[in-house]
């Protein structure tokens, strides 16, 4: 026996005990069935079985034909008893299919496991449905596996419905995770956009567990502007490990998992959350461009390429659209361009006439001292046609030029032709304008390009992109090379890029901290895998690099592709779901009289009773009524469907249904010189552009099963023609009555039979069109009009309603714009049924929001004077609710009775000093009528400046005069005798407002003894005029103290808040609780509101650690902008959106008054890093609620800080005054307060400390 000697202790130490020691000596068995379909193969791989288990296992195997099982057994020198268990996975793995190189990996490594699951485990299928998750799962040629396979490091097997997976425990989490997604029917784009996300840091751990070196992205240098030839282009560059076959290295530990989820905060992924915040912010851009020019410049000019003359109208009536929704600004020039003489002359040829039919256009519009300016010599003589080719060159380098290709036919989305691809309707955060029209591709995209219009800062250039794609990226950082073209590319998994282009790149370039720029070797347009092989288009990870169809910009995104109409639908029904507002400007009816799934998208559209709608399903610009089956997965686009009561059709029976079978598309389209109208329809998948010979199929069936169904001919369809035979060119959809195009239709489509030939007979005597001549014979006016008068009359029956039951809860505004459209409006009607009297609606309808609906009404009608009139009741109502909210009611305040319960008036001083506030998150949640009506929640802090409390007022009674004495700290005074001359309305040049207000509010004007003291009134706030920091509300304040002070009144810090919102109501400036509570209260609170009578505010002072607000302090910069604000412009804008009940701004000042509670946390938990990204949020949500808060001076100062900053904000409702900086840490404050003084901006940074006590 062995010993061990530690510590002078003799420890006896036992040798590992063999296998053939352990239970007596017996040998321990393993059996592994075999079935009836692994015979064979398992005859063939024997010896490759055989001699791993034997040999290097030691382990005994044979095979017992009888039993139909490989038997296992240990033998005298198997080295570990875990070999028998290990051979034992081995063979079951290849009993399960896995190959015996795979399967081996078994017997060497420790931590592999197989798991199994069905089909049936995640979601009961059944006959197609089945085949279809199974199809999924494997993809075109096992693409969709082995993609899954080379991203988890996992292997594969389906058997029919069961599913085997081969891998470590965390890998395999992951791999089943992307199959369920599949068998739950997600398209293999997005499952693929997860996988990358995934492996890569996957990736990452394991290099990193490896020891290998870290990933070269890690270390690169700052981004620089890169000088490089013409050829280059520039993609995105995650950095990952290279795909490889080994299972050596599959295990993760759970510590692994834990940074995972750390670095997927610091890591882009591809979901719908993400997405949302990138559309937001693109959206945010574009409103700004539209509305404040000069701070965010707008393209100088939108091109779209059109394939025809008809589809360019088209086009240019969809920009005047777009310019009368705002998505850009008067000065920017919109123009569509049609192919010359409707020729398909391809994208690089559309390119260049685009341009230069661009170029005559903004010649034709340019000013004569312009045009001088490009040909001096002329003189003034000078025409546009006269300028030399250099010239026009010089002068369009320096136009910023969005493209967008639109033009040509959409043959795998045919339903898309009359409106074109750009315009399909898709609805991504449509809950954001509820009462607005349904976002379009077009509108989107728009978005999303006005972040890179900023990428060209001063410098001219062109931005290219296809109607068909939303890229999904904040194109807002993006840094561009000089004297180059660039074209955008992103990793893509080589099954998606064997359906686009792909671009070949150099593997020589410069790399940034998240793209390179290398040199274009070739560009392959749908390679096969083996032409991706041989051109070298394949990455080390496995991906190619997929052509965007943009050019000129770089970054690193989500492609979303609407070339099919099944992708149009997986963008809405998949991973992208969250962001789809599925009912939209839409009438509907009850749930007991119809059958709409919850997951249909029904978008401007008119549902009656009686209609059924299925499944993932999109209803888009139609009317539908009578009785109507849509099934699920299907697309109905401008259709009308009318009850067909009292029709004499022998083929056409009122009582039967219409039914659209499930994945179909159906369409209707106006035809040209007053044809009529012809009904289209073809199934979801079918691909117009394949032939017979080709598999090609019509309504999901091939067409050798469609003729022999139908009864038909090939001569019927494409007559004798030696073309290629296929759904774009069959003559196929009839033009007729409604009724028989219907019949027709569901004939064809299958869904009725036809035992006495009626109905193929009047198909074949009518006049037939084919989806090629449709796209050439379509009325686009017509069109147009009968979708804009759709839309009116949807927008004008929203309205009735919203009128007719009182809540008035929809946005007129919006709708009036939209009725507009239609010639014959119904806007007198809607103000005959504006309620005369709020009595009928008392508690539901605030008085103001009833003036406002009829403003709005009376103006969009054209009868301004009226409307002003109304306006002034709109404030004035305001006012007293405001005051009714806190029990300071208006009549009461306006009364000439001398009050006798208001206190005594003693001679007495009252002198009332306070500090300013300065708000981190939350205003506005605090302002009238928002807060009478909803909780509100600010987050503020009372703070000095200078070691001083700026603001203060003395209040003293004098026996020298009667009257009323008032002194500011401007040298200014006026003396009041007639004390019944102060009263409201005030004009704004009033100096003394404000503390006449305050007298109001108090009562003291009413006191008896009043006619014989008087009263001296002087005050002064030591901080620049417009400065944000609630300087007006703290001064109304220290009066309305002093004031109650004076009179023994209840001088309480709650009381004194609300009569202060009292005083700026009857002021005429409005505003809220926040300013007074800031400064009455003393540090660091969070302040919530409830609507009620009375109003109530809860303040929760927050117990701040001493070492919390000395970090605080000495990060947290305080900085006079030099921009002078009136908080009362900014107010009234606001407010008038609100009463309009403007969603979006509904929606943002909900999340300011969220991120007041979370900043609260945050600074609970001394986290101020957090409060800085709150901040940033803030500010955001401040500039959608009005985009003149900001300008162009405070944006350049903010971008400026932003390297020293985590957060950054300017106080109060914006437009200048104090900006808030919280830098990164001391170092950057100090660095950032160096930086201000020495920097070109005429700034002041300001000392100061938290006001602690009262």
């Amino acid at each position: 026996m062995a010993v061990d000697s530690a510590g002078g202790v003799e420890k006896p130490r036992f040798e590992a005990l063999m296998p053939s020691e352990m239970s007596g000596g017996r040998p321990q068995f393993r059996k592994v069935p075999v079935p009836q379909h692994r015979f064979a193969p398992l005859k063939k791989a024997w010896m490759d079985i055989y001699t791993p288990v034997y040999e290097h296992m030691k382990i005994d195997i044979r095979m017992n034909l009888k039993a139909r099982r490989v038997e296992l057994k240990t033998r005298q020198d198997t080295p570990d008893v875990s070999n028998l268990q290990k051979c034992a996975d081995f063979v079951h793995a290849f009993m399960l299919g896995f190959d015996i190189a795979d399967a081996v990996a078994l017997l060497r490594l420790d931590d592999l496991y197989v798991d199994s699951f069905e089909i049936k485990d995640v979601k009961t299928l059944r006959g197609e449905h089945l085949s279809r998750a199974i199809g999924r799962l494997s993809g075109k040629g096992g693409k969709t596996k082995y993609a899954i396979e080379n991203s988890t490091r996992t292997r594969i097997v389906i058997a029919d419905t069961k599913i085997h997976i081969l891998g470590s425990f965390v890998n395999i989490k992951v791999a089943r995770d992307s199959l369920c997604s599949l068998i739950l029917g997600s398209p293999a784009g997005k499952v693929y956009s997860k996988l990358r996300a995934v492996s890569a840091r996957l990736a990452e751990r394991i290099q990193k567990q490896t020891n290998q070196s870290p990933s070269v992205a890690a270390g690169r240098p700052a981004t620089q502007k890169p000088k490089s030839s013409s050829r280059q282009w520039s993609g995105s560059d995650e950095t990952f490990l290279s795909t490889t076959n080994s299972l050596s290295d599959l295990s993760i530990s759970s510590e692994a998992m834990d940074e995972l989820s750390y670095r997927r905060r610091r890591r882009r992924a591809h979901t719908a959350d993400e997405a949302a915040a990138v559309l937001r912010k693109a959206w945010c851009r574009l409103r700004l461009s539209a509305r404040d020019p000069s701070r965010v410049p707008p393209w100088d000019a939108v091109v779209l390429t059109a394939a025809s003359p008809e589809q360019a109208a088209l086009y240019d009536r969809q920009l005047a659209r777009a310019r009368r929704l705002g998505r850009f600004p008067p000065s920017t020039a919109a123009i569509a361009v049609p192919d010359p003489d409707a020729a398909r002359i391809g994208s690089g040829a559309a390119t260049l006439h685009a341009v230069a039919s661009l170029a005559r256009h903004l010649l034709a519009q340019a000013s004569k001292e312009e045009i001088a300016e490009l040909l001096p010599e002329a003189g003034e003589s000078c025409d546009a046609d006269d300028i030399p080719l250099g010239s026009v060159v010089e002068f369009m380098a320096k136009k910023h030029i969005l493209l967008l290709h639109a033009g040509g036919d959409s043959k795998r989305v045919p339903w898309a032709n009359p409106m074109g691809k750009a315009y399909l309707p898709l609805p991504y955060l449509a809950g954001d304008i509820p009462d607005g029209p349904v976002p379009l591709l077009f509108d989107h995209i728009l978005a999303i390009s006005s972040s890179a219009r900023q990428a060209f800062e001063n410098q001219g250039g062109i931005f290219i992109m296809t109607g068909d794609v939303l890229p999904c990226f904040d194109a807002s950082d993006l840094v561009l090379p000089d004297d180059s073209a660039c074209i955008v590319t992103v990793p893509t998994t080589l099954d998606v890029a064997a359906n686009h282009g792909v671009v070949v790149a150099s593997k020589d370039g410069t790399d940034g901290e998240n793209y390179s720029l290398c040199l274009v070797d070739n560009l392959l347009q749908k390679p096969t895998v083996r032409e991706l092989v041989e051109g070298q288009a394949i990455r080390d990870d496995g991906r190619a690099l997929l052509d965007t169809g943009i050019i000129s910009a770089r970054d690193d995104f989500s492609f979303l592709h609407f070339g099919t109409s099944a992708e149009v639908l997986d963008h809405l029904a998949g991973s992208y779901s969250g962001l789809v507002g599925r009912r939209h400007m839409s009438s509907i009816p009850e749930t007991t009289a119809c059958d709409i799934a919850a997951t249909a998208a029904i978008l401007s559209s008119n549902i009656s009773s009686g209609v059924s709608v299925g499944e993932d399903s999109l209803v888009y610009d139609s009317s539908l009524s009578g009785r109507v089956r849509i099934g699920s997965q299907s697309i109905v686009v401008g259709v009308n469907i009318h009850e067909t009561h009292g029709n004499k059709s022998e083929i056409i029976s009122t009582s039967s249904y219409f039914t659209l079978p499930d994945r179909h598309c159906l369409w209707e389209v106006p035809l040209t010189n007053s044809v009529g109208r012809v009904m289209v329809y073809c199934g979801l998948h079918d691909n117009p552009k394949v032939s017979i010979k080709r598999d090609g199929t019509f309504c999901g069936k091939p067409w050798r099963n469609v003729l022999e169904h139908l009864k038909v001919h090939e001569t019927d369809l494409w007559g004798s023609t030696n073309e290629d035979k296929c759904l774009w060119n069959a003559n196929l959809f009839p033009v007729m009555s409604l009724p028989e195009m219907l019949n027709v239709g569901m004939w064809l489509m299958g869904s009725i039979s036809n035992p006495d030939g009626k109905v193929a007979s009047l198909w074949k005597k009518s006049q037939r069109i084919s989806l090629e001549e449709l796209h050439r014979s379509i009325d686009y006016h017509q069109l147009c009009m009968d979708s804009s008068k759709r839309q009116a009359d949807l927008a004008a029956n929203i309205a009735k309603a919203c009128m007719t039951y009182g809540l008035l809860g929809r946005n007129l505004f919006q709708l009036c714009d939209e009725m507009l459209q239609n010639e014959n409006s119904c806007l007198e009607e809607l103000l005959s049924l504006c309620p005369s009297h709020g009595d009928q609606y008392s508690g539901v309808l605030p008085e103001s929001r009833r003036y406002q609906v009829k403003m709005d009404l009376l103006r969009a009608s054209g009868d301004l004077s009226t409307a002003a009139i109304v306006e002034q009741k709109v404030w004035a109502s305001i006012t007293s609710e405001t005051a009714s909210a806190i029990k300071y009611g208006s009549e009461e305040l306006s009364s000439n009775s001398k009050s006798s319960c208001n206190g005594n008036l003693h001679p007495k001083k009252a002198i009332v000093e306070l500090p300013v506030r300065v708000d981190f998150v939350g205003g506005w949640s605090d302002t009238p009528p928002w807060s009478l009506e909803r909780p509100g929640c600010v987050l503020n802090m009372a703070i000095r400046l200078e070691g001083n409390l700026p603001v203060g007022a003395v209040i003293e009674t004098t026996v020298d005069h009667a009257g009323v004495l008032l002194e500011d700290d401007a040298g200014r005074n006026v003396y009041i005798d007639d004390l019944t001359s102060i009263a409201s309305p005030f004009k704004e040049d009033d100096s003394f407002r404000l503390v006449k207000s305050a007298l109001i509010v108090t009562g003291i004007l009413n006191h008896e003894k009043l006619s014989d003291i008087g009263l001296n009134i002087r005050t002064w706030a030591n901080v620049p005029r417009g400065s944000g920091l609630g300087t007006s509300s703290i001064l109304a304040a220290a009066v309305v103290k002093g004031l109650f002070q004076l009179i023994e009144g209840d001088e309480s810090d709650d009381n004194v808040a609300r009569a202060v919102l009292v005083v700026e109501q009857v002021m005429g400036t409005g505003g809220g609780w926040q300013d007074q509570i800031g400064g009455l209260y003393p540090g660091i609170k969070c302040t919530q509101s409830y609507p009620g009578q009375p109003l109530r505010l809860q303040v929760f002072p927050l117990l701040a650690s001493p070492q919390l607000i000395q970090e605080l302090e000495r990060r947290l910069l305080v900085v006079f902008t030099g921009q002078v604000r009136l908080a009362h412009q900014v107010l009234q804008k606001v407010v008038t959106r609100y009463l309009r009940r403007d969603s979006l701004l509904i929606s943002s000042i909900k999340r300011l008054a969220e991120l007041a509670k979370i900043g609260r946390e945050a600074l609970m938990n001394g986290e101020i890093d957090e409060l800085g990204g709150i901040m940033s949020e803030a500010w955001r949500l401040h500039q959608e609620l009005d985009p003149f808060c900001s300008n162009k001076l405070v944006d350049e100062l903010f971008a400026f800080a932003d390297p020293y900053c985590c957060g950054y904000k300017l106080v109060g409702a914006g437009g200048g005054g104090f900006a808030l900086m919280l830098a990164k840490n001391l170092n950057s404050a100090k660095e950032l307060r160096e930086a201000l003084e020495n920097s070109r901006f005429d700034v002041k940074v300001y000392n100061w400390n938290v006001a602690m006590t009262p």
